[in-house]
């Protein structure tokens, strides 16, 4: 089947609108100082709006992609990157800490809908093969946002200030409503829609939570992120305290992670229908555990430096973009019929590890560089321990693939 837009055109928009995620964290990170400063609060209250804005995005993704089931792709995500928008003007006023934790939350609650609507759009317009190949380029193209954010927001931080983050981010939204409303095609027509029922949804929903291969899928696919996060939201400690540098320094870390990702998107893309998913998967998995052993044996033997203390992000993230596209899309064509449902469960999951590794995690094990690497180790671990359990024991399984 013919894609309704040029295939470049289409691979920058759905980047885009998953993009905004990151961004709206990664942009904000060098400014955490700057920001404690102003609004006299301490390092802690600041880290706490990382939290503030993805716990209500973990919650709120899990109802983008129901409610794209039922209303449509586009409808919710020009309402939501709209909301989105204003969110960070919100942000950009606020004149204490405890009004930003608002504004962020706020921001959480729209942000999550380029993500989740997004990898609906994918499996509604292509399949198989295909689906991998535009899920890797969406990827590749949207790994630039990690890599720019931090150091756009260094720069800004430095020449404009920290609230100017926020107008940018406004901004942001306000483009990507005016790109969706001229170039995005509505991906399900109404035949295709599921009523929102809340005896159908409430079913819906127990089916996808309650499916062995879905969770062990999932949940492999977010603890891999979740290893490669928790250097993210520690960078503000890591990057300027650990290593020494600035606020315009973080590209030091985002730019090496963020080629890594965007080179194991490109092979996962080239590789598609080539190497089977299983295959893509363990080889992500291996490239990811000799990162990680490096990682623990710089941390632990050596003092923070450059460049050896940043040297296994982009062997990392080359790995974990290898296997994403793979482990995602499996999750998904477990339940055909309600691909933004369980796209929505899939972001809630992810976003809620992330939330806890954010709020419980990171702030116990960011004060050595071998504590984040252990941490890192472990949930990486975890996640290759959940696929192992996915490929011996439950992927020959029968599952309940249509939830209504």
């Amino acid at each position: 089947m013919p894609l309704p837009i040029p295939y470049a055109l289409l691979t920058f928009l759905l980047a885009a609108l998953a993009a905004v995620g990151p961004f709206s964290i990664d942009t904000y990170l060098p400014a955490f100082p700057r920001m404690a400063e102003e609004l006299g609060a301490s390092q802690l209250q600041v880290q706490q709006t990382l939290t503030a804005y993805m716990a209500p995005f973990a919650i709120m993704v899990l109802w983008h992609g129901t409610l794209s089931d039922a209303f449509g792709r586009k409808r919710v995500l020009l309402v939501a990157m709209g909301l989105y928008a204003l969110a960070s003007l919100f942000c950009a006023m606020a004149s204490a800490i405890e009004w930003l934790w608002v504004g962020r939350a706020l921001q959480g609650i729209c942000a999550g809908a380029g993500m989740v609507v997004g990898r609906a759009v994918v499996r509604d317009l292509v399949e198989g093969a295909r689906a991998q190949r535009l899920m890797s380029h969406v990827m590749m193209v949207f790994g630039i946002a990690p890599a720019v954010a931090p150091i756009v927001g260094g720069a800004m931080v430095e020449l404009a200030g920290w609230r100017s983050i926020f107008l940018l981010l406004a901004g942001f939204g306000v483009a990507l409503v005016l790109l969706c409303l001229r170039w995005l095609p509505e991906s399900l027509p109404p035949e295709r829609r599921q009523p929102m029922h809340p005896v159908k949804l409430a079913r819906a929903y127990r089916a996808v939570f309650a499916g062995p291969a879905f969770m062990a899928l999932t949940g492999a696919m977010a603890l891999n992120f979740a290893g490669f996060f928790i250097y993210v939201l520690s960078a503000p400690v890591f990057l300027m305290e650990h290593l020494g540098l600035p606020p315009s320094g973080f590209g030091w870390f985002f730019v090496p992670t963020v080629a890594g990702m965007m080179s194991g998107s490109m092979v996962s893309g080239r590789m598609a229908g080539r190497w089977s998913q299983r295959r893509s998967v363990a080889t992500g998995y291996a490239l990811m555990a000799t990162a990680l052993a490096f990682n623990l044996a710089v941390s632990l033997l050596r003092e923070p430096g450059l460049p050896w203390s940043l040297a296994f992000a982009p062997a990392y993230t080359f790995g974990m973009a290898l296997a994403m596209p793979a482990l995602s899309l499996m999750a998904l064509d477990l339940f055909p019929e309600r691909r933004g449902l369980a796209a929505s469960c899939q972001g809630f999951l992810q976003m809620g590890i992330n939330a806890l590794v954010a709020g419980l995690l990171a702030p116990r094990v960011w004060h050595h560089p071998a504590g984040l690497a252990m941490a890192s180790a472990l949930l990486t671990a975890f996640g290759a321990g959940l696929f192992v359990l996915w490929w011996r024991r439950l992927a020959a399984a029968p599952q309940s693939v249509s939830p209504r």
